[in-house]
């Protein structure tokens, strides 16, 4: 991947979202294990709708392929601490790829003028919260100037393509949440544990781009009994 540019991967990806999308096969290979209260395909009526903004875009001296993703602010009431896509609800009278755009202004400071729309991923049901998400693929032509909003981004993690196609970034954890145990996949990258609707979300992502991750073929599972620290 570090030999493709970003108007190759535009290429392929505009390709791609001519194609039926991975949907549940690309999500489920990140999937905790179980994944209580989702039903692949299945998005219950009562559901906010969410979006999120999976933003590529060239980077460093080679100009190598990147994303972004933000880690929330450990104050934020739902999913605090954890990894994600800039993103949040969608509005009433927004679409999702208009909410994912204005979030991403808001909370890392993307301008929504210089991104291009490649096309959605797979909705996805994020039973926790209540919420189904939208990831939205863009395009910007050059890096943007990222800045975190205080009190909702923590931190701000650019990863490059090569790290998330990187096999050698899979992990899978145990997690212990009261009597049951769940194994959770993850990616690590930019130094932070990818899990969770995030990692599905770059899951299906992956499939989308022939790199399918298999976390689950020959890994070991290792202990993580304070999910918390993930």
């Amino acid at each position: 991947m570090s030999t493709t540019s970003i108007e190759i991967l535009v290429r392929r990806l505009e390709e791609r979202f001519e194609e039926p999308l991975p949907g549940f096969d690309g999500q489920r290979r990140l999937a905790p294990r179980p994944r209580d209260g989702w039903q692949p395909g299945v998005i219950p009526a009562d559901c906010r709708k969410g979006a999120g903004l999976l933003l590529l875009y060239p980077a460093g001296e080679a100009e190598t392929v990147h994303t972004v993703l933000t880690v929330r602010d450990p104050s934020l009431p739902q999913h605090a601490g954890q990894v994600a896509l800039a993103g949040g609800a969608v509005e009433a009278g927004e679409s999702p790829i208009e909410a994912a755009l204005r979030e991403a202004q808001e909370e890392i400071g993307v301008d929504p003028g210089a991104v291009r729309i490649l096309g959605p991923l797979t909705p996805l049901h994020i039973p926790v919260s209540g919420f189904v998400l939208y990831p939205i693929v863009g395009v910007a032509d050059r890096r943007p100037n990222l800045c975190p909003e205080l009190g909702e981004v923590a931190k701000i993690v650019e990863v490059s393509l090569d790290e998330l196609c990187d096999p050698s970034r899979l992990g899978v954890e145990r997690q212990v949440h009261g009597s049951r145990a769940y194994e959770v996949p993850y990616l690590l990258v930019g130094g932070e544990k990818v899990w969770g609707a995030t990692a599905m979300v770059l899951s299906e992502f992956l499939c989308l781009l022939g790199s399918a991750p298999s976390p689950f073929d020959g890994l070991e599972t290792r202990e993580a009994p304070d999910p918390s620290t993930v």
